[in-house]
Order: structure tokens, then sequence, then C-alpha cells
């Protein structure tokens, strides 16, 4: 069971392996892009081009979808970013249960996003967690970890796909001890529980008023989706890649301390220089509204910046 890009590794693992797929299960086809045209997700793609049967229940709740997977007798059901909530009915209906594959080290950040809050927030570490499932959400007994070091230009788009694999390979291991019963099944502590909700487009909102550091960590948490921007003349200026500058090369002029926030120090072959709370972000690509995405310097070439010009809302 599983639907966007990030389950088909997970899929592809387990259709090459000894097991038997008997199923698969992904949402609905849904319109997607400018012409709305109904398009298949990721895990029916993958499953189609197998052969494999195919169930898209509008809510895997229902009885009936319950009574259609009860016919397939399965031996274990894996989970991994199906999108819909499990009833207690369906999470009972495998011999083994049903095994997810969370891109976390839980208890902390259960729930939609934990991918681009690691990178956001700036840990050093995260990885995969394969769990029993049970009716909370991301709740149930740990089985096994992988753990993977970030990178320090870590984004979010390059920790997903290091993560799917991670979790394809996982769960290989997983199945096999479950079937042998050598798997050792670890409570979570819930105290230190930490909960993800699904990021709005709004979180990628510059607040120049922040410090840099933080900034920059946002705008890789946010690449590819739904990316961090700002505003330049009214129009959305997406940012793609940042830096924070190192003390002896912040842009410096005259009376410093008056410099507001969001305003342009400089504008050169090596970015934009940009005035935040605390300290100086330079970014290095971005993406004007209208426009394709480049490196700081090709944008210069074609659209006129100058210092004292200030990004954000007017």
């Amino acid at each position: 069971m599983g639907t966007p890009d990030f389950s088909v590794p997970a899929l592809e693992s387990l259709v090459g392996s000894r097991h038997q797929v008997v199923a698969v299960v992904t949402q609905p086809d849904k319109p997607k892009g400018r012409g709305k045209e109904i398009a298949m997700s990721p895990v029916k793609e993958a499953a189609l081009k197998h052969g494999l049967s195919v169930f898209q229940p509008l809510r895997a709740r229902e009885e009936s979808f319950v009574r259609e997977m009860r016919k397939l007798e399965p031996d274990v059901i894996v989970v991994i970013a199906f999108g819909q909530i499990l009833s207690k009915e369906l999470l009972e209906t495998p011999r083994y249960g049903c095994v997810n594959i969370h891109a976390s080290l839980l208890p902390k950040y259960r729930g939609a996003s934990p991918i681009q809050w690691a990178v956001i927030n700036g840990d050093e570490e995260t990885g995969i967690t394969t769990m029993m499932m049970d009716e909370g959400m991301d709740t149930g007994d740990m089985l096994e970890k992988r753990i993977i070091r970030l990178d320090e230009k870590e984004t979010g788009g390059s920790l997903f796909d290091r993560l799917s694999l991670l979790g394809g390979e996982l769960i290989l291991s997983t199945l096999e001890k479950l079937e042998n019963g050598t798997l050792q099944r670890t409570p979570q502590n819930h105290e230190e529980a930490t909960y993800v909700k699904k990021i709005p487009k709004s979180l990628g909102e510059i607040d120049w008023t922040r410090d840099a550091a933080s900034m920059e960590r946002l705008v890789r948490g946010l690449n590819p989706w739904p990316s961090a921007y700002t505003w330049l003349g009214g129009k959305m200026l997406k940012l793609w890649a940042a830096d924070v500058l190192p003390e002896h090369d912040q842009a410096k002029g005259p009376g410093e301390e008056r410099n507001q926030c969001g305003e342009i120090l400089a504008a050169c072959e090596s970015g934009l220089q940009v005035q935040t709370g605390k300290g100086i972000l330079n970014i290095t690509s971005l993406q004007l509204e209208g426009k394709k995405r480049m490196d700081t310097a090709a944008f210069l070439r074609g659209f006129s910046i100058q210092a004292g010009m200030r990004l954000g809302r007017s």
C-alpha cells in the first residue's frame, strides 16, 4: 500500500524478492498539472508495469474494501506513504500484521512531513524505521531502524531519494525476521514523540527578520516542494539555493547597523547578499515568477537589481 514516488523503491524491492506481491493498493487517480488531466499515482504506474492487480479505494476504511483484502488472504501488508488511515479490521486482516516504512527515527517526527523537517531543523542524522502498525498515527512498536547522516547541503529532495531507497532495502530485512520469528518489537516512548503535519505552501515565505542560518535550512528543506519564496517588486521570487556568508565575507556598507531586514546589500556574480535579522543570506539560485530557475549570475544578466532594494511583501 503506497502512493507517491517515495513508495516505489519498496514496491520494486518486494517484486524483485522471493516474496509474492498479490496486490497493490494506492490512492485514486487525480487531476494533475495545469491541464488537470487525470493521472495515475507513481505506485500504480509501477504496479501496472509488473502486471500486478491494483486497488484504488476512495476510503480504505470501507467494509467492502476490507472484504476484498480478506479474500486475498495476505501474510503481511506493507504500507509506505499510502495517505489514508487504516481501520482496525484492515490492520487485523494479514497473518503477520501490517508493517509500515516510516521516514524518520521514531518516535521523532511522526506524521506527514518528517523528511523536510529533518533538514529544516538542522538535524545531523535521520533514517528509516519499520514498525508494526496500530490504530494510532505512527504509534506502533518499532521493528528495525537504519540511520544516515545528512549532508551539509542536503535538500528535502535529496534526502527523499536516499530514504526512499533505504526503505526498499530495510523492508526485506524486516520481513525475513518477521517470518522466521527473530524480530524484536520495541514499544515507542510516547513522551518523546514529536508530530509534523503536512507542510503548507505558506511555510515557504521567507521572514527576513529571522536569522540567515535558519533561512538557509528552510530553502534546502523545501526544495523541491513547496519551495521557499519571497517577493521582488510585487512578483514571487523562489529561492532554490543559498549560503550563509562567513562573518568576514559579509557585505559592508555605510552605517551597516541601519540595514533593514530584507535589504539587498550587494548583487554580484556570487549571489544576492541580503540582510536578515542575524547575518547575511547569499542567494545563489532563484526563479522569478514567470521565468525559469537559474543561478543568480545568469539572472542578473537579464534583470537589474541594485543594492538598497528590498525583498519581501511591500
